[in-house]
């Protein structure tokens, strides 16, 4: 029978990088069913690896204990993945110091054959990320912290100096983090607030994992919900404005984090905050979509203002 090499391979990896990992996960991840990781399994014993199979409900797979295999040779897949990755957080700002990305870098180019390694230097030579980069970095270990308590559903105590705010200190279950135009988030329930919330990852001060648990909701949508209470985050104007148009086409052309959308019997009712009047006059004409400003009405005079300045420049002349 054929086993594909690559993915025997990568469970060994797996299972090196694991103290334990169960059947399923394993499938998952390598796209297969759990019959066919049973195979792998079995494959990597009869060459000789101590894989232990541990019984329960869902069946887990773990290396024996202090066993260790030399390092492996990357693909160049796996070269080119690595080297994109860490130029990526080094751009994002998820690694608080640049030395931690060039000293990953060094070690990967360490290990590999010498043509390998003048592709991965090209890369790093020539690539450039158009993104937005970091405009708040948070401390990496706020960062680790959170991942791993999100991970293994922990709650944590945050003290936390919002925009403006006095110092808190709250306790959070937290969903998931999510990294949106230059700053990252972490979104889940929070019990001071007995609601669900979304946070700043660089006002963070402090975040300390606890030994209680919590259960995430199955379809609890981590970006969807950063993305609605951005749209939501109190501001200078409140607005809101009719779109005669169905809620598809609102949904199409206007940005979850610009504004929240709600179906009304005469069109769709979008609302947001935002500091400057001037810039949301401009942002609703480019929607192109005929709509109702309900408030504030001082946004209905920037329209005509804008609509003013747009006549004078068309009948300018040379």
């Amino acid at each position: 029978m054929h086993f594909p090499t690559t993915r025997v391979l990568t469970v060994l990896e797996l299972l090196q990088s694991r103290q334990q990992i169960s059947g399923p996960e394993l499938a998952t991840r390598l796209e297969v069913d759990v019959r066919t990781v049973r195979r792998y399994i079995v494959m990597l014993q009869d060459l000789g690896i101590p894989v232990e199979a541990m019984r329960g409900r869902y069946g887990t797979y773990r290396l024996r204990p202090g066993f260790k295999l030399p390092p492996l040779m990357f693909t160049d897949d796996e070269a080119l993945g690595l080297t994109l990755g860490l130029l990526a957080a080094r751009k994002i700002g998820l690694l608080a110091a640049a030395p931690a990305v060039e000293g990953a870098l060094a070690k990967i180019e360490r290990v590999l054959p010498a043509a390998l390694r003048e592709r991965v230097r090209a890369v790093q030579e020539t690539l450039t990320f158009d993104f937005t980069p970091a405009d708040a970095a948070p401390s990496h270990d706020i960062v680790g912290t959170l991942c791993a308590a999100a991970l293994q559903q922990r709650r944590v105590t945050l003290r936390y100096r919002a925009y403006g705010s006095a110092e808190t200190e709250r306790d959070l279950d937290p969903y998931g983090l999510v990294y949106r135009s230059g700053f990252w988030y972490v979104a889940g329930y929070c019990h001071l607030r007995d609601d669900l919330r979304t946070f700043r990852l660089d006002r963070i001060i402090q975040a300390t994992i606890q030994n209680t648990m919590f259960t995430r909701p199955a379809d609890f949508d981590c970006l969807a919900f950063v993305l609605r209470s951005i749209s939501n985050t109190p501001n200078t104007w409140r607005v809101e404005v009719l779109l005669h148009t169905t809620l598809a086409e609102a949904q199409r052309i206007v940005p979850p984090a610009f504004a929240t959308l709600d179906q009304d019997e005469h069109g769709v009712l979008m609302h947001c905050y935002v500091e400057h009047l001037d810039w949301m006059a401009y942002q609703l004409v480019n929607l192109c979509c005929p709509l109702h400003v309900r408030q504030p009405a001082e946004l209905r005079e920037e329209l005509e203002r804008l609509a003013a300045r747009v006549a004078q420049l068309a009948e300018c002349e040379e």
